[in-house]
């Protein structure tokens, strides 16, 4: 398992990229069909029980859906044509980390994911500045520090009337396994690896544009690589018991990162695997993905 000792390493390691990102690295992509500007939003209400089409769902989140009586699927509208897509992700019971760090978790109520990390257009379509360094609308957000990313959540929060927010750690993992229990969201053997995600050896050293590669189980993309996504929980040791929603450390120097990035190995890029950085840290693979609670208004 990464620790925080091992920060130290893959920052020096970043710090020599930089150049080498800052030179080469400048062209738009382009914007893949499922993600970002939607001509109108798609959203499935429990009235007609719809799914859109870019909503790569499974029976068990429609089932979800349907007990809860809320969309499987949602649009919120950031204007401008931009969009974020978010899928319900069940209610359910998980066994949470690896080897002697394994502990069974239960996340009592579903909740809303971002199909995707969030993106450079809606970012800045929120905060109206995109800091970051690989440019590409529909590229993740880079350089964005965990400080950075609460404070999209709540200006979001505030733009939209719902409750956005970072996921907890247990929330990361458990939409990240999307029902499996092996080392990857798709299973064991990273040689699969390059279908699901941009990593070190396929990434050209550059974040992409999401949604490019495989979705997990439920419908999510760039779960494994692209940026490293925020958690909001403190990095501190886990559990020794079984526990129900949990919040993560009481405190601590260090907040959670999950997924890995386009910098690095497939061992990073397991479901299990974590890191952490100080809140206020900002370096060229760090982004966030968020989280919109069932219960927020306008759900």
């Amino acid at each position: 398992m990464a620790t925080q000792q091992s920060v130290g390493r893959w920052v020096a390691m970043l710090a020599a990229v930089v150049l080498l990102a800052a030179s080469g690295c400048s062209s738009e992509p382009v914007a893949p069909a499922s993600i970002q500007k939607a001509q109108a939003p798609a959203v499935a209400t429990p009235a007609d029980g719809a799914v859109p089409e870019w909503a790569k769902v499974s029976p068990l989140q429609i089932d979800s859906a349907r007990k809860a009586v809320v969309p499987v699927a949602k649009e919120i509208v950031l204007g401008g044509g931009i969009t974020m897509k978010l899928v319900l992700i069940p209610a359910g019971k998980f066994t949470m980390g690896e080897g002697n760090d394994q502990h069974e978790v239960t996340l009592s109520k579903p909740f809303y994911v971002g199909v995707t990390e969030v993106t450079q257009a809606q970012y800045q379509a929120v905060m109206g500045t995109n800091p970051s360094n690989f440019k590409g609308e529909t590229n993740p957000v880079d350089q964005v520090s965990w400080i950075d990313a609460t404070e999209f959540c709540k200006k979001l929060s505030e733009k939209t009337r719902q409750a956005v927010r970072l996921p907890t750690e247990a929330e990361w993992e458990y939409a990240c396994r999307a029902g499996t229990a092996t080392a990857y969201s798709f299973g064991d053997a990273d040689s699969a690896l390059g279908d699901y995600a941009w990593y070190g050896s396929n990434s050209g050293n550059t974040t992409h544009p999401v949604g490019q590669k495989k979705p997990n189980a439920w419908g999510l993309y760039d779960m494994h690589g692209n940026v490293w996504e925020w958690c909001a929980d403190w990095y501190g040791s886990y559990p020794t018991g079984a526990v129900t929603d949990p919040q993560g450390a009481a405190s601590g120097t260090s907040r959670v990162l999950r997924g890995g990035s386009w910098f690095y190995n497939p061992s990073d890029c397991r479901s299990a695997n974590r890191n952490g950085l100080t809140p206020d840290f900002r370096i060229i693979n760090l982004g966030l993905r968020v989280v919109v609670s069932v219960s927020a208004l306008g759900l």
